[in-house]
């Protein structure tokens, strides 16, 4: 019997949503389900009790920036990535390889593995299937990612489709080089935009019995109906006793129609990256709480809504925090962030078992405006300072 069962426990009758359990040696995931990222084994200005309380029950780590600092070795050491963080509760963590491959012009690929440079220091480094599996076996997450070889889109067609032969290629050495039944072992789907390629991904890991299903290669560049598009070619082909889970997605807009097409788990630095940058998730979209409007506006972010910030704290206050760049502002506004996401799935999850997920997720569509040119605002000032970040050291995947 498989150390991670998962249970299909309801399914919306008028989409392809389900809801579940995955039950892991740390404790049951429910699903659908969000998992904040941790890249550096921290989700970024929260403690891991204030997660509890949001409602998290999984969260994912970086592979690539904890084998850099402090060192895998260091956190085997110290009893495990669990201990290390103060987190008993189900922990996945990636291969490592979008951030390498993010690197570029300090990558080198060939079919052994990835060199590449360090964004701290500059040193060299190597990973190979068999070195991502086995970093992973030390820190000690419940879910390992397999090493993948991800591409952007757009791109050529032969592009994506050598990456996906490789990635085959290198999960059966990930495969190989397993030493622990305590741990599961997700491949992931690669393909690009091409439901071809990504029919043929799907077979090929179908054949290999696996304990999960990542769909990588998504939110890198294509568009939304591109992206929802290849959930709709995979959805059929991937077993329905087994959890899917779609890399890197985490705008409420997604996560509904990822749902709605048989997804059942996700991460993404979203939330927290954008409450950084001043925006907030509210049921009728984004607010950017650096505009104007909000500096003697004494209400919550959200009315009704029962996070610690918006029980607390008025828009006026965190307009101050942000445009001061204190850090607390930051703090408040990751913590709204993430309690409207965790909540959001709670609330998929309630409407998925009760039989209504169509009209719950029709109903919060229509209320959620995403305001494009808002968001190409926002992402413009976060990539300002991205940048000045990266002049001070930080590494992919942070700002």
């Amino acid at each position: 019997m498989s150390a991670f069962p998962f249970e299909v426990q309801a399914r919306c009758p008028a989409t392809r949503a389900r809801s579940g359990i995955l039950h892991t040696p740390h404790g049951p995931v429910p699903t659908p389900c969000f998992a904040p990222v941790g890249t550096q084994a921290s989700v970024k200005s929260v403690s891991p009790i204030e997660l509890v309380e949001m409602g998290a029950v999984l969260v994912l780590a970086n592979t690539y920036h904890l084998y850099l600092r402090p060192g895998d070795e260091v956190i085997a050491r110290l009893g495990g990535l669990h201990r290390f963080m103060g987190w008993p509760h189900p922990l996945l963590t990636d291969s490592g390889g979008f951030q390498v491959f993010s690197l570029e012009h300090r990558v080198h690929v060939t079919e052994e593995g990835v060199s590449f440079r360090s964004h701290i220091d500059g040193s060299e480094h190597f990973f190979s299937p068999e070195r991502v599996v086995h970093i992973q076996e030390r820190l000690g997450a419940d879910i390992l990612m397999a090493f993948d070889q991800c591409v952007s889109a757009p791109n050529a067609p032969e592009v994506f489709e050598q990456a996906m032969e490789r990635t085959h290629r290198w999960f059966d050495r990930c495969q190989a080089a397993r030493t622990r039944a305590d741990q599961a072992l997700f491949g992931i789907l690669q393909g690009g935009t091409i439901p071809e390629l990504r029919a043929r991904s799907a077979a090929f890991m179908v054949e290999r019995g696996l304990e999960g299903y990542a769909i990588g290669g998504l939110s890198v560049g294509e568009t939304k109906a591109e992206m929802l598009a290849v959930l709709d070619v995979l959805e059929p082909l991937l077993p329905a006793d087994r959890p899917r889970y779609l890399m890197g997605v985490g705008s409420p807009e997604d996560l509904l129609e990822s749902v709605a097409r048989g997804i059942d788990l996700f991460d993404c630095v979203l939330p927290t990256r954008i409450a950084r940058n001043g925006a907030l998730f509210v049921r009728s979209g984004r607010m950017n709480i650096r505009n104007a409007v909000y500096a003697e506006d004494p209400r919550p972010v959200e009315e009704g809504c029962a996070c610690y910030t918006c029980r607390n704290f008025s828009r006026a206050y965190l307009r101050h925090l942000i445009r001061c760049e204190e850090l607390l502002g930051y703090r408040l506004n990751t913590v709204h962030n993430l309690y409207f996401l965790l909540r959001l799935m709670a609330d998929v999850r309630q409407a998925i078992g009760a039989g209504s997920y169509h009209d719950f997720c029709r109903r919060f569509l229509a209320g959620f405006q995403v305001r494009h040119e808002e968001v190409r605002r926002l992402n413009k000032d976060a990539r300002r300072r991205h940048n000045r970040r990266l002049e001070e050291g930080a590494g992919p995947d942070e700002w």
